[in-house]
Parts: structure tokens; C-alpha cells; sequence
């Protein structure tokens, strides 16, 4: 492990199945201390028993996060910055794909509100502990898929005909969208980039008819490989400095040009600022 004098703090949404296991475990075994955010207890206690059966050392603790919840994910960064003044990294994990529309306790699409808003919130109030840490990064997890995505407004709350890939497609442009426009707000001792694990055999497609699942995990790899990625963009000194990225543990992939398109940035940036009761950075 590493000397625990380099040893930095880690929060890490989802960080108790799949991906964010993975990444837990990488960032584990390299002395870090990282801290699960989750809403299932009894799932982050067995990843917690499975790392440490492995890695005896590892530092890993869980926080219970509902990130369906925006006023749970408020009280959850109450009380993080409460007892954890400082944070290295936040890695944005966590999120769903369910294959019918539902909706989070705010009335927002589930996967609007799960994965693309509550994060937005989440980052936003974390940044005291962020900023404090003296040179800090913020990871989030998109997808490819993020290429067929166009942000539609009026879908936040719902549609009559829902589509779970175009609901997705949305939330995942969002997340590389907020990480761009946070790349041009933030000081320059906080980064901010976003990427497309892969293609992970990963919970996230547990809605999926078992049908297609069986047939996509033909193609699907480990989680390993990209947990291994996005330990090094959280803590890896090759990423020092580096922000406003769109990247893969596969290599470069193609961009949706939108994505970096300012105006449209700045409109879902302000937007999501009024949605979740956030004060725009300047």
C-alpha cells in the first residue's frame, strides 16, 4: 500500500457494486482512505467485508446517500462536512437505468434526477471540502452514449411516451455538459473532467429483460479495467491540472459537439442551478 502520509480521502457515490466497487478496491489498495456513498447499508457492508477480507489494511467506510432524494443528498453533505473538512476527490458513480419511467421524491424522471441532479447538488455543496484540500478533482461517470442525448426541458418531470435509452442518453450529456462547465468556473486547484467507463458488466443493467442481458454481456468487460482508470483521474499524477476532459479507459472516443457547445452549457448550468436551489459559481 502506500505510505499513509500521501494517503487522500475519497468520496464515491455507488461505490459499494460494480464500477464503483472496483474503484473502491483500486483506490483502496493503494493506501487511500475512501468513503462509500450509498443507499443500500447491507450492500456497502459486504463490499466494505469483501475489500477488507482481501486488503486488511484498506480504509473504507460508507455514508448512506439517497441520491432520489435532493433534500437526503443536502443533509448528506451537512453532515459529511461536519466530520470531513477536506476532500481530495469525489467520484460521481452512482446511477440507474430502469427500463419503465419513474420518478425521484422530487417528481423529477428518475434518471434525470438521480443521475444528473442530485450529483449537480451534491458537487456544488461539497466544494468547502474540495476547495480546502488544496489541489482536488472531481470525476464523473457519462457514457458514450451521451452522443445521443439532447437535453429536453420539459421531459424532466416526464413524458407520456418514455424512452429508458433516450432518458439516459439525456442524463449522461447532462453529466459531461456540468463537468465542462464546471472545468471554466471552478480555481484552478480543483479539476473537473468526465468519461465513458466502457462497457461494464456492471448493476447498472439489472432492469434490462434477461434476454438482452444475456446477449449484451457477450460484449461487456470487468469492471477492473476502468476502476483501475478512474483511480488514476482521481489521485495519479499524470492527471494533475488536467480538467475539462471527455475520456475512456478504451481511448479516445467521439465527443457530442453540444457538449462543448458554451451557450448550451451555460443554459443547463443556470437551469440546474434554479432546479436544485444552488447559488451559480461566478
Amino acid at each position: 500500500m502506500k505510505n499513509p502520509q500521501h494517503s487522500k480521502t475519497i468520496l464515491i457515490t455507488g461505490g459499494n457494486a460494480g464500477i464503483g466497487l472496483a474503484t473502491t478496491k483500486a483506490l483502496a489498495g493503494r493506501g487511500h482512505r475512501v468513503i462509500i456513498a450509498c443507499r443500500n447499508a447491507n450492500k456497502a457492508g459486504e463490499a466494505i467485508r469483501l475489500i477488507q477480507g482481501e486488503l486488511p489494511n484498506a480504509q473504507v467506510s460508507f455514508r448512506s446517500l439517497d441520491l432520489a432524494s435532493l433534500e437526503g443528498t443536502r443533509h448528506f453533505a451537512q453532515t459529511f462536512l461536519e466530520d470531513s473538512p477536506s476532500l481530495h476527490a469525489l467520484i460521481n458513480n452512482a446511477g440507474i437505468y430502469p427500463n419503465a419511467q419513474q420518478f425521484s421524491q422530487d417528481g423529477y424522471e428518475a434518471q434525470i434526477g438521480v443521475n444528473y441532479l442530485a450529483p449537480f447538488l451534491l458537487t456544488h455543496l461539497l466544494l468547502p471540502a474540495l476547495n480546502r484540500s488544496g489541489n482536488a478533482r472531481i470525476v464523473h461517470l457519462s457514457s458514450l452514449m451521451h452522443n445521443l442525448g439532447k437535453i429536453d426541458y420539459d421531459s424532466f418531470r416526464g413524458c407520456e411516451k418514455y424512452s429508458a435509452t433516450s432518458a439516459y442518453a439525456q442524463s449522461k450529456l447532462a453529466n459531461v455538459m456540468f463537468s465542462n462547465e464546471l472545468a471554466r468556473r471552478l480555481p484552478g486547484s480543483v479539476t473537473s473532467n468526465a468519461l465513458h467507463p466502457g462497457g461494464v458488466d456492471s448493476e447498472i443493467y439489472r432492469h434490462m429483460p434477461s434476454l438482452l442481458y444475456r446477449f449484451l454481456r457477450l460484449f461487456l468487460i470487468s469492471p477492473q479495467r476502468s476502476g483501475a482508470y478512474i483511480a488514476n483521474m482521481a489521485v495519479d499524477d499524470q492527471w494533475f491540472g488536467r480538467t475539462g476532459n471527455f475520456t475512456s479507459a478504451h481511448g479516445p472516443l467521439p465527443v457530442a459537439p453540444r457538449s462543448r457547445n458554451l451557450e448550451k452549457c451555460e443554459t443547463l448550468y443556470e437551469e440546474s442551478c434554479r432546479l436544485t436551489g444552488v447559488t451559480p459559481l461566478p
